[in-house]
């Protein structure tokens, strides 16, 4: 199987890889980036070992799954982005987290983009939802410039105050930003 690799203007998306391992730990426990993506918990490398080989497992059934987001001018891992599946109905969510030094820079908007494309267009993904700690105003308006609507407003696990956002392959609009989607 080859998996999918994603370019755009600014970034290469490729798959997760076992190597990742430390770089994902790193940026997954600063304390900036696990303020709202692990609820200001620190994960261990075994929680982020099972996150990489889910996402490993992810691609093999799916064809999706967790991408790193490589700076293509710098060629340093600065986040992730990737599509799950989640809940009960199943549904297919965007997840998505850059580096604090790349912040306000429109990196995250550019690969939820990019990630949004290749479910909608190759996946043919009827919807894809996405959410965000209602406080974390940065996040909201990545998934605002993505295009995706608001949906709702929910709770997290520990009791924080949520917003829902969704977009249907119908909905979405391809920008003219540069995209190539390549297969090893």
């Amino acid at each position: 199987m080859t998996l999918p690799l994603i370019e755009t203007a600014r970034l290469r998306l490729r798959p997760f890889m076992p190597d990742d391992l430390d770089a994902l730990h790193r940026f997954w426990t600063d304390p900036e980036v696990r303020r709202y993506l692990w609820d200001d918990l620190t994960i261990s490398r075994e929680q982020v070992e099972a996150v990489l080989q889910s996402s490993l497992v992810s691609f093999q059934t799916h064809d999706f799954g967790h991408w790193a987001v490589i700076h293509a001018r710098r060629g340093s891992l600065i986040g992730f982005c990737g599509l799950r599946c989640t809940g009960d109905p199943s549904e297919v969510e965007l997840l998505y987290g850059i580096a604090p030094p790349y912040w306000g820079q429109g990196l995250a908007t550019e690969a939820a983009r990019a990630v949004l494309r290749y479910g909608f267009e190759e996946k043919q993904l009827a919807r894809i939802i996405a959410s965000a700690d209602t406080p974390n105003v940065a996040s909201v308006r990545v998934l605002e410039k993505a295009g995706m609507r608001f949906e709702r407003h929910g709770r997290t696990d520990t009791g924080g105050d949520l917003v829902y956002f969704a977009m249907s392959r119908e909905e979405f609009r391809p920008d003219d930003a540069f995209y190539l989607l390549q297969r090893p």
